[in-house]
């Protein structure tokens, strides 16, 4: 008889492509490793972004899920809050009391970057005796911002409520957590030195899932995507993902080498068109474009178009498939991993990354054989990386309309969903195990 989870993911399913969905891509496969998946979300129109209606059609169709409502973001913008977390959490609570009251779950699974709903986990924890595990999928609590002295996206005012939330109500949600799980190697060894009590056999790295099915039925939807022609003769390298001030040391390496190889040989470049796609958090007249001022400061802005506005998800993944080449840019942050590597490697195209050397995506990305990487470390200047950097965009340009990568499947298969989903219920077994042994305070 298989366990039951209560899922707490406000953004569901994700609204568009730069949105987290291990949830959505573990569906299908939770029930095969013995647990029935139940979601608890806010409801689509209380969400910002733009939304996808072809997302929610690849949910299976029996599994539960419970929407609420949250407070209208136009009267909490007023003063200042739009976040969905403060908006949304008193008709979590209440939902979650009467799910769990209602029905018997053997464990509730936060899995979501709106960190403030963590803290109902030990709430429920004291007054339903039900473990909890938390993913985290960025930092909650952090001083990255701080040491680096980059603008945090969405502003400071934004980036220190936040932070103020974090001081209160991590510890809280920290305090009675069955297990944790991470994307990064980096915050477990945070989380131990700021929570002495804490083992390591509470954390599990584990990245997200590789989406094929979402591939598999992509050329079936005949979408078409609006950022360029694939058929004007140029040839198109797109990102697509945030931007903001932590990733300027990698376009900046980027884009002085592209300046470089074209004083050489400028007839190599007319052709050459580079989008970025979704780089702003907005997706009104806040939007901020923050990749062609620093296409502009190198020299090569006739080269450079950025849509800061985001897409809906599958357009994201067709503008993937349509191009000659895809481009991954790193953060500065050494902690900084890539979910949209996933989509990029399955996109089957060349792929060029700058990525922090300590970062899990040039690894994987080396293992899969899928692209290049040039890397750096903390205090690289971009003009020190123009030598590794040239050779990598030479054989970019080299590579013939059509191209498609060798890439390791065995080598990929540790992150398809299903392998993902499988360690996921491994975590939730073991949170059973341990949650029997200690009974509640």
């Amino acid at each position: 008889m298989n366990h039951k989870v209560l899922i707490i993911s406000p953004h569901f399913p994700p609204i568009n492509a730069a949105d987290h969905q291990r949830v959505r891509m573990s569906l299908p496969y939770f029930e095969k490793f013995g647990w029935e998946p139940h979601i608890l979300t806010v409801r689509p129109d209380c969400v910002e972004g733009v939304q996808d209606s072809l997302l929610a059609k690849t949910v299976p169709r029996h599994i539960p899920v419970d929407y609420i409502k949250a407070l209208p973001v136009q009267q909490t913008q007023r003063i200042g809050l739009g976040n969905l977390g403060v908006r949304c959490f008193p008709y979590l609570l209440q939902a979650g009391d009467r799910l769990l009251q209602e029905q018997k779950f053997d464990l509730i699974y936060f899995s979501t970057t709106v960190f403030i709903t963590m803290a109902l986990g030990v709430r429920w924890y004291r007054r339903f005796h039900i473990p909890y595990v938390l993913d985290f999928q960025d930092p909650w609590l952090g001083d990255y911002y701080e040491r680096s002295g980059v603008i945090p996206p969405g502003g400071n005012f934004k980036y220190k409520f936040n932070q103020l939330q974090a001081k209160i109500f991590e510890p809280r949600a920290i305090s009675k957590v069955s297990h944790i799980i991470s994307v990064s190697p980096a915050y477990p060894k945070t989380l131990q030195q700021r929570y002495p009590y804490l083992q390591p056999e509470q954390f599990t790295v584990l990245p997200f899932g590789a989406p094929e099915p979402d591939f598999d039925q992509l050329s079936s939807l005949n979408i078409q995507q609006k950022i360029f022609d694939p058929h004007d003769g140029k040839r198109h390298w797109v990102y697509v993902g945030r931007g903001g001030d932590d990733m300027a040391l990698s376009l900046r390496i980027l884009f002085l080498g592209i300046q470089s190889q074209r004083r050489q040989n400028p007839e190599l470049w007319e052709s050459v068109k580079l989008h970025f796609v979704g780089t702003s958090y907005a997706n009104d007249h806040r939007a901020v474009k923050t990749v062609e001022p620093i296409a502009q400061e190198c020299g090569i802005a006739d080269l450079v178009e950025e849509y800061p506005h985001r897409i809906p998800y599958f357009e994201a993944l067709q503008t993937l498939v349509d191009s000659d080449g895809i481009l991954l840019i790193g953060s500065d942050d050494s902690g900084y991993t890539a979910s949209k590597l996933y989509p990029c490697i399955l996109a089957r195209k060349p792929i060029f990354a700058i990525f922090h050397q300590q970062s899990s995506v040039v690894e994987i990305l080396n293992q899969c054989r899928a692209g290049q990487a040039v890397t750096f470390k903390t205090g690289d200047r971009p003009e020190d990386l123009l030598p590794t950097v040239v050779p990598q965009l030479q054989w970019l340009l080299s590579t013939p309309k059509g191209y498609q990568p060798d890439t390791d499947w065995q080598a990929f298969s540790p992150y398809t969903a299903k392998e993902i989903t499988r360690q996921q219920c491994a975590v939730f077994d073991q949170s059973l195990t341990t949650a029997s042994k200690h009974k509640p305070l």
